[in-house]
């Protein structure tokens, strides 16, 4: 086959999957079936990570203290956002290993009930967010100047948080049936969105006055809001394989319960992750605004290179809830460690960017030159670790989509709490590394974590898992 025989083929796959034309993930091609899967999930989630950067962006423009309004406030929502999270892993592993078996009914049944649930979870959320936005900026060791600025940016994001909830867990239900490219449409509409409605919200725009930093929180939620709708519309009236009617609207209490098993785990790793990320933005904040904002710019620019590579991790699960379901386990194996070779092909390619071409990155977001220094070295420091990542997400949503929430559970807390927190706090404050030390603490937990998993995986107890 000719280099323009093949390359024509590849397109060709490029479009289907972008198209999201019916393919079986159970039989056939592994490579294919993970390209297939994969197109639409990295696109899916560059989008979803193209919020943070596009309101690092604008935002930056208002000073540090609007920046670090948005660092501390999102620290606290990677709380909500490992609920969603926990919640949609729970959703994709159902709903895939009920499509692998062939139960469609049932897949859309549990899809409904996890809506319900994860409603239910956001409604108290946006309780405490809309009444107490000060005190959670206060206890985050936000300045009072801060919370001046930024107390209304963090009341409409954790008041609207309703929409992240969906938007991530309804995505999930589309993945689980196979359904990648839905979700990667309704990320390019609520993103399409967030890029024309922050400018005009921050800065201003007609009869629409200039709302500051908290604009930024009002595009998002409006961007997202729009999303949850389009994906609803396609639950009802939709030609996916997931559809709402009538017979499954009814509320099972007994499959939320077992919803709420599968998902507690997968919320779990990330409440115990986004809480050893709350200890370290705390621990930078120690070190001033400019260290705050530099590891700020820093995470952001990081999330939107490795939400590509969950998005491939997520086609592993996928893959293997649904293989699982078909009882085809060696062949979800397979699936796993093609899945993690191929994100490690473009890891590497993320590293040697960062490594080479940081200081641009960076510059785009900033010229103060503390901030730019403190981005800078968080970049190439967290970079240094991104191999071992690779594989470690895959392998780690691979236990999810198998059902078994619980050992990347406890790997998360041994890896974050009882090693990542108290080696931060040593070199950052014990050894007077300042920032640097908790960029330090970052890669060797990460990759410590990445080893143990794949060790374990590689023992194949996940197989047996039964949802």
């Amino acid at each position: 086959m000719s280099v323009f025989t093949k390359a024509g083929s590849l397109f060709r796959l490029f479009k289907q999957a972008l198209k999201g034309e019916e393919h079986s993930y159970t039989s056939g091609s592994i490579d294919k079936a993970i390209f297939m899967l994969s197109i639409p999930m990295i696109l899916e989630m560059s989008m979803e990570s193209l919020f943070a950067i596009v309101d690092a962006f604008y935002v930056s423009r208002l000073g540090v203290d609007a920046l670090a309004t948005v660092s501390l406030t999102e620290s606290v929502l990677t709380l909500v956002y490992s609920i969603a999270i926990g919640l949609s892993m729970g959703a994709t592993a159902m709903v895939a290993r009920r499509v692998g078996e062939g139960n469609v009914p049932e897949a859309a049944r549990s899809g409904v009930q996890a809506i319900y649930l994860a409603t239910g979870i956001s409604l108290l959320i946006s309780v405490v967010g809309l009444f107490f936005a000060e005190n959670i900026l206060a206890l985050m060791g936000a300045s009072q100047s801060v919370i001046d600025t930024g107390a209304g940016y963090t009341r409409w994001m954790l008041g609207g948080n309703i929409t992240i909830m969906l938007i991530f867990l309804i995505n999930a239900i589309f993945r689980g049936a196979g359904d990648a490219s839905l979700a990667m449409r309704v990320l390019i509409l609520s993103n399409g969105l967030n890029i024309v409605l922050d400018p005009i919200f921050i800065f201003g725009f007609g009869p629409i006055p200039a709302f500051g930093v908290e604009g930024a929180a009002i595009a998002t939620t409006i961007g997202r809001g729009v999303g949850v709708v389009y994906q609803l519309a396609h639950l009802l009236y939709g030609k996916g394989l997931i559809k709402v009617h009538r017979q499954n609207l009814p509320i099972d209490v007994g499959l939320i319960g077992r919803l709420i098993k599968v998902s507690a785990g997968g919320t779990g790793q990330f409440i115990i992750a986004s809480a050893s990320w709350i200890f370290l933005v705390r621990i930078v904040s120690t070190f001033g605004s400019e260290a705050l904002a530099g590891y700020t710019i820093a995470i952001r620019v990081i999330v939107f290179a490795i939400l590509p590579a969950w998005g491939m991790a997520n086609a592993s699960a996928t893959l293997v809830g649904q293989n699982l379901g078909a009882g085809h386990p060696d062949r979800a194996e397979r699936s796993v460690w093609r899945t993690g070779f191929f994100n490690m092909v473009f890891m590497v390619f993320v590293t040697i960017t960062f490594l080479t071409l940081a200081r641009p990155i960076v510059e785009f977001f900033t010229t103060d030159a503390a901030v730019l220094h403190n981005a800078i070295q968080c970049l190439q420091i967290v970079a240094l670790g991104y191999v071992f990542y690779a594989y470690g997400m895959v392998v780690a949503q691979s236990f999810n989509g198998a059902g078994d929430t619980r050992t990347p559970t406890l790997l998360n807390f041994v890896a974050f709490w009882m090693f990542q927190i108290p080696l931060a706090y040593a070199l950052a404050i014990g050894f007077n590394l300042g920032p640097m030390g908790v960029y330090v603490a970052i890669v060797v937990a990460e990759s410590l974590l990445a080893v143990a998993g794949i060790l374990i995986f590689r023992r194949g107890k996940w197989k047996t898992v039964k949802i």
